[in-house]
């Protein structure tokens, strides 16, 4: 590997080196605990200088890191010693409302997305959180309120500018480079930079009806099992998941503070008024520590969950597994996980799945099968680095304690603990599809430059 200079032909973006103004606040992330420094970091401007950087990168026999919103768990997005692209300057989006379609580029935020489609009514399957990146999200699958009607982000992504290994620009469709549009979804970014997506769009709000019971866990599972019941009755209509969480802040009474809770919360798929009275039993089994529930614009909803996971602020580790059923052994486990946990900022969720999500054929997408029903995520958040081994093993030992209801070993890779699990995490969660991801990626990235991920490595 050869010391890049400061210099790329063609490139006409802004170019950041250690000991440079704007070098440390663009290498961070959102997770506190990613401490890395790339050799070179391209801030890019649009396609051309994408294509120009990854050039460079393999003059240079650069790895290559990709930052789009910066909120991957394991800081995939910034590299040691390697060229990391920077898209954060590429935010646009357009839509075209007869059409139904998004063009968005790939250093744009969920909350720049939905700005953009509900001033047309309209909307795609994005993420809980604004100010996720549209690129990390969806590339590995994207899961988010509207997946009860409409599926994963990747379900709904119909095409895509990608910036190949050899800086090629390749456009991907279902009638154009077919096979690298089937690897994008849900194949993570092993494949290239991509720097435009095209997304199907859906008549949505402008309100919603959001749900959101909150029971105290010392009152016990029931409400958690009526839920289940109630999601299995109408998976097709509602995107849910139960949250475990610490109490505190003005919006509890006083009384709760510092108590162990959950919320069940959902966001009905259709008209708000049908959605509010269907989804009334959820605020009705037992005594709740208060209710956030009401109808609400789309895009208020879309930033519900924001201040949870202020970027940069904590420290974080996370694991997902998928679920084949939610059982009431499965149900007690969690909650004494939430229990246990030793950072009151740490939440853990149980996520409803089936409905749209469920019906696309497993060798549709690279993300695979659909058949689980269920998913269950602990998400570590603290702020001291002095506890980030106790609370690293609170994640990591309740996700290996739900092993025995896990869905074929199969797990959520935008939530990746740190990937430390990358190669055998990776294989047993595209299982059938990993081979055909294999050979497009022998195709497209054959030095495996593109490596910072939950990595499907070329044949040699």
């Amino acid at each position: 590997m050869s010391t890049p200079d400061t210099h790329i032909s063609g490139f006409e973006g802004e170019l950041l080196t250690a000991g440079i103004g704007g070098y440390d606040a663009a290498r961070g992330v959102w997770n506190a605990m990613i401490d890395r420094r790339p050799a070179l970091i391209a801030r890019c401007r649009n396609a051309q200088d994408v294509m120009a950087a990854v050039r460079h990168a393999a003059a240079h026999d650069l790895g290559i890191s990709i930052r789009a919103g910066g909120h991957n768990v394991a800081g995939h997005a910034v590299c040691d010693g390697g060229l990391m692209v920077d898209l954060t300057q590429m935010r646009g989006v357009s839509v075209d409302a007869e059409r139904r379609v998004a063009s968005v580029e790939g250093g744009a935020l969920w909350g720049d997305v939905d700005k953009a489609t509900q001033a047309h009514g309209l909307a795609t399957p994005g993420g809980l959180i604004s100010d996720t990146g549209v690129a990390g999200l969806t590339l590995s699958g994207g899961i988010g309120w509207l997946r009860a009607k409409h599926g994963l982000s990747i379900d709904n992504l119909v095409a895509a500018d990608v910036v190949t290994a050899d800086g090629t620009l390749v456009h991907t469709s279902a009638n154009k480079n077919p096979e690298l549009l089937w690897a994008l979804r849900g194949g993570g970014g092993n494949f290239g930079v991509v720097t435009r997506f095209e997304f199907s769009l859906h008549p949505a709000g402008p309100e919603v009806m959001f749900a959101a019971p909150i029971y105290a866990i010392e009152d016990g599972p029931g409400p958690i099992r009526a839920w289940r019941d109630f999601m299995l009755k109408h998976d097709g209509l509602i995107g849910s998941l139960c949250e475990f969480s610490t109490a505190g802040g003005e919006d509890f009474p006083e009384e709760s503070w510092g108590k162990r809770v959950y919320t069940l919360a959902c966001v009905y798929n259709g008209d708000a008024a049908e959605g509010e009275a269907l989804m009334q039993p959820l605020r009705e089994l037992g005594d709740m520590v208060t209710d956030f529930s009401g109808r609400m614009s789309y895009c208020e909803v879309q930033t519900l969950f924001d201040t949870l996971m202020p970027a940069g602020d904590f420290r974080c580790y996370w694991k997902a597994r998928y679920l084949t059923d939610l059982s009431d052994e499965m149900i007690d486990l969690a909650m004494a996980n939430a229990e246990a946990a030793p950072s009151e900022n740490s939440i853990s969720s149980l996520w409803n799945f089936g409905g749209a999500t469920a019906q696309v054929p497993a060798d549709a997408t690279a993300f695979g099968d659909r058949s689980f029903g269920w998913m269950y995520s602990l998400d570590g958040v603290w702020p001291d680095a002095a506890d980030d081994a106790a609370n690293i093993a609170w994640a990591r030992d309740g996700w290996d304690s739900a092993a025995r209801f896990g869905h074929e070993g199969r797990a959520y890779l935008n939530f990746p603990g740190h990937g430390e699990d990358n190669d055998v995490l990776t294989r047993a969660t595209f299982g059938a599809n990993y081979q055909r991801l294999v050979e497009i990626k022998t195709k497209y990235d054959p030095q495996n430059r593109f490596h910072f991920n939950q990595n499907i490595k070329p044949e040699a």
